[in-house]
């Protein structure tokens, strides 16, 4: 059950993430400024904001999708599953807050209101890093894992 719900949230992320993406697009093309005589489309940072949010959002499928291929084939990573699997949670909830926050950067004050989907987004994303296992736990094991410290020894810490 754990490697499953975990990455069903692996998948709402991934969701949230795209769904930002397919949202701030259409806007910037048809957004302007006084300072500019085209679309903001055509600034330069506003492009290196879209490039950072795709290149966020390209890696998040390919590893949850090796996560769940390995895990539904019974591949043996041993003691390294726990790692493993939080990892993609982690990719996939970092990456979604990365992307999310880029779409409200450049779909400007707007996003900030209720009434634009956007606003959800940030929330739904920033949740995320609630979700079990959060950031700490989530380096706790995998350093652990790489260290080859027992994940259930006792005591946590000290």
């Amino acid at each position: 059950m754990f490697a499953w719900a975990l990455l069903g949230y692996c998948n709402i992320y991934c969701g949230i993430a795209q769904r930002a993406i397919d949202l701030s697009l259409p806007g910037i093309k048809s957004k302007t400024s006084l300072a500019i005589n085209r679309s903001m489309a055509y600034h330069p940072e506003i492009q290196h904001a879209v490039a950072e949010m795709i290149l966020d959002f390209d890696p998040i499928g390919p590893h949850i999708d090796r996560i769940a291929v390995d895990w539904a084939n019974g591949v043996d990573h041993g003691a390294a599953w726990p790692a493993k699997i939080i990892s993609a949670k982690y990719h996939a909830v970092e990456a979604c807050w990365r992307i999310v926050d880029k779409a409200m950067e450049v779909s400007g004050g707007a996003g900030m209101f209720r009434a634009n989907e956007l606003e959800r987004l940030f929330r739904d994303a920033r949740c995320g890093r609630f979700h079990p296992a959060n950031t700490f736990l989530v380096h706790e094991i995998v350093a652990k894992t790489a260290l080859g410290i027992d994940l259930g020894g006792q005591p946590r810490w000290g």
